[in-house]
């Protein structure tokens, strides 16, 4: 009896609360008279329109062509969230220096990374962001190419085990390796991803990836009251534990490492840059406003670095490979290059990495078709103008990439897979091309990034002839916290002799 009168009261009490929200949400109807978007339904809106995460690109591109480059919906009882593929609205939006923060989505992702980097806002984002663009010197970058090539090597052997296979899914090896650079570039520690599959660190992060997604989708997740009752939060719970115990393990250990160290040797260090460190080094010797991070800060920030710095590099490398196996006049030109630099098998050079300047076109022109980030969200603080729209404070404005990049506007024959069409982008419309996000909050992590691409992509281009899948696959792209393909992304490996 208890349990029939317990499964009838939270559903009443999570729909009470759904009214609740929707009756006290301010109308903001005369704010978008001649913006459309797809017909809404009480409470949901368009919840039902786009509650799939594979769907939600097609969705948007058609809701792109039938109401223009910005277009109006709703999920859930909440306010209107405006789409943006149109060209001004875009640069107005991402080159605000004020106007602007991180949408409601970005929340559902405090829980693990707290307010870091990608997640905080105002003057500690500022000054957060001021104290880690050093991390991303040249010279800092130079010191993990060793990281990219052992990492690369083991990848390289797990591969060979799928040659001559008609198909295979080379996403979660990608993914693996990404993990263990990103482990080891972070944290200085190897969790071997790549040969420990169960590895429940590995899980978790996967977990909380998904997690984020689906409560950004769904009406009901998407509050905290209903989502303390789902499994997800049991979930969440668990994988929330085990990261943040590994994050503050390895904290601990490198700060009485640290402590222990004269402090003539760290002045020397930081200035020679002589021993190779880990990110986390560098937050552990960084000041905000005179003072050390504390522990919470700096853990928030190494999860940062783990959330955002693996699985949009693994997405992104994943379909520059399968772009390159199935445009074999593209893959003949990029291996060229390869040959052009390389003589004999030897580890490549941070000059080396920078010379691949073909390869950078089609890292750059497989961001375009395939950005690991195919939408942002951002929410007005205040009442914002771009020409004619004015978004009111509080509403949010979801900049949706993958349509942007998809624009024939500014990209001629835009489903084409072209990488020399950067040799003629002259630079007038900056924000057409947005892999990274544009402006003061771009990622402050893609000259890494891209390192490490070109890095792992060279050692694979060197070693296989990579080919399409038999029977030829087609991509089913899915928008979780990063684009991936439902179905996988399948290629076929030869070795080169």
């Amino acid at each position: 009896m208890e349990l029939t009168v317990t499964s009838l009261i939270v559903p009443l009490g999570i729909v009470l609360f759904a009214l609740w929200r929707w009756l006290r949400a301010p109308s903001n109807r005369k704010y978008y008279k001649n913006v459309s978007g797809p017909p809404t339904l009480p409470l949901i809106g368009n919840a039902l329109y786009f509650s799939s995460t594979s769907e939600i690109l097609d969705r948007m591109m058609k809701c792109i062509k039938d109401y223009g480059g910005i277009f109006k919906m709703e999920i859930g009882p909440i306010q209107k969230t405006i789409v943006v593929a149109d060209y001004k609205i875009v640069e107005c939006m991402l080159s605000s220096t004020k106007e602007l923060t991180k949408s409601e989505g970005y929340a559902f992702a405090i829980p693990w990374l707290g307010t870091g980097l990608l997640t905080g806002d105002g003057p500690k984002w500022k000054k957060h962001r001021r104290m880690l663009t050093p991390a991303f010197h040249f010279k800092i970058l130079e010191q993990f190419i060793d990281v990219f090539e052992s990492c690369g090597n083991t990848l390289l052997k797990k591969l060979e085990q799928e040659v001559g296979k008609d198909s295979f899914d080379v996403y979660p090896f990608i993914t693996l390796c990404a993990l263990d650079v990103i482990c080891e570039t972070t944290m200085g520690i190897s969790i071997n991803a790549q040969d420990d599959v169960t590895s429940e660190y590995v899980h978790s992060v996967k977990e909380m990836c998904r997690i984020i997604m689906e409560r950004a989708l769904s009406p009901i997740q998407m509050f905290d009251l209903p989502y303390f009752f789902t499994k997800n939060y049991r979930i969440q719970r668990k994988a929330l534990r085990i990261l943040h115990e590994k994050s503050n393990s390895v904290i601990k250990h490198k700060r009485e490492e640290l402590e222990k160290k004269p402090k003539e040797v760290i002045e020397e260090e930081a200035f020679t840059i002589k021993k190779k460190k880990a990110f986390i080094d560098l937050i552990l010797e960084a000041t905000v406003d005179g003072r050390p991070l504390t522990q919470e800060e700096i853990r928030q920030e190494v999860d940062t670095f783990m959330f955002a710095g693996h699985d949009t590099t693994a997405s992104a490398m994943s379909f520059a490979i399968y772009c390159l196996a199935n445009h074999p006049d593209v893959q003949k030109i990029a291996f060229e290059e390869q040959q052009a630099i390389f003589e004999g098998n030897r580890t490549p050079t941070y000059a080396d990495l920078q010379n691949m300047k073909y390869l950078e076109k089609v890292i750059k022109e497989s961001l375009r078709l395939y950005p690991s980030v195919p939408i942002y969200g951002r929410k007005a603080i205040e009442d914002i103008q771009c020409g004619d729209l004015i978004v009111p404070k509080g509403d949010t404005v979801l900049i949706f990439s993958y349509g942007v990049h998809r624009d024939p506007k500014y990209f001629v024959d835009p489903e084409k897979f072209d990488p020399n069409r950067f040799d003629n982008i002259d630079g007038k419309f900056p924000y057409s091309y947005i892999p990274f996000s544009a402006g003061p909050r771009n990622c402050i992590g893609q000259k890494f990034a891209m390192l490490e691409m070109k890095s792992v992509i060279s050692k694979i281009l060197r070693t296989f002839e990579l080919q399409p899948a038999v029977p030829q696959h087609t991509l089913k792209l899915v928008s979780e916290t990063v684009l991936k393909s439902l179905n996988g992304i399948k290629i076929r490996l030869k070795l080169r002799s």
